[in-house]
């Protein structure tokens, strides 16, 4: 039987090496390289060529959204698993959007990861029970490699995220207050946002925070 290739990208060491000893123990899989931050991540995908690829969420350099990225074009042929702790419905929207296939919350049992990994090999979409409305993203419903909101509207996020109000990314898009009202609602609704600390955070995936 051939065995399913994966790659491991994880910051933390600990965790990583766990997770491998998981990996390792099933007769179907095998841990063919291992990485501890984004660009690497990215790296090894393209030298590598997995099958499947987990990657962290939240790891130095690149996060996962951007490790993620690049995986789909310096590899795309590997399938991305994304692991995180949150549960936001906006970052298991991102990660789908740019051709992730499964998305596993850490606090699972480790049997959801290995189903995600099986899933993945075969093609198909698996999104962790515990995310809210898990039934949305059926499969085929993001575009891979296109965002949830248009360019505009994150622009508009993130300077919203920076602390800017209305009247100043107004003036530096120039564009109407009106229509910075409308794009900061379009997207909170794509994104399903309910206030400032969402668009925080989904900046920080992102990498928005880092220009400032």
């Amino acid at each position: 039987m051939q065995k399913i290739r994966v790659l491991l990208a994880e910051d933390h060491e600990i965790v990583r090496q766990a997770l491998k000893l998981l990996i390792e123990g099933q007769p179907d899989m095998q841990v063919v390289g291992e990485a501890g931050d984004g660009e690497a991540a990215v790296q090894r995908a393209h030298e590598l060529m997995p099958d499947v690829a987990v990657l962290d969420i939240s790891m130095p350099k690149s996060n996962g959204l951007q490790a993620a990225r690049g995986i789909r074009t310096s590899a795309p042929e590997t399938a991305i698993v994304a692991l995180s702790r949150y549960s936001d419905t906006a970052y298991v929207k991102e990660l789908l959007a740019v051709g992730a296939v499964g998305y596993v919350l850490k606090q699972s049992a480790s049997t959801e990861l290995l189903s995600a990994i099986r899933a993945a090999a075969r093609g198909e979409r698996h999104v962790d029970p515990g995310i809210p409305e898990r039934g949305r993203w059926g499969p085929g419903e993001s575009r891979a490699g296109r965002s949830v909101i248009t360019d505009r509207e994150g622009e508009v996020l993130r300077l919203m995220a920076l602390g800017h109000s209305n009247k100043d990314i107004a003036g530096a898009l120039d564009i109407a207050v009106k229509t910075v009202e409308v794009h900061k609602a379009n997207a909170m609704r794509k994104l399903g946002f309910g206030g400032r600390i969402d668009v925080i955070r989904y900046a920080l995936l992102q990498g928005w925070l880092k220009d400032e």
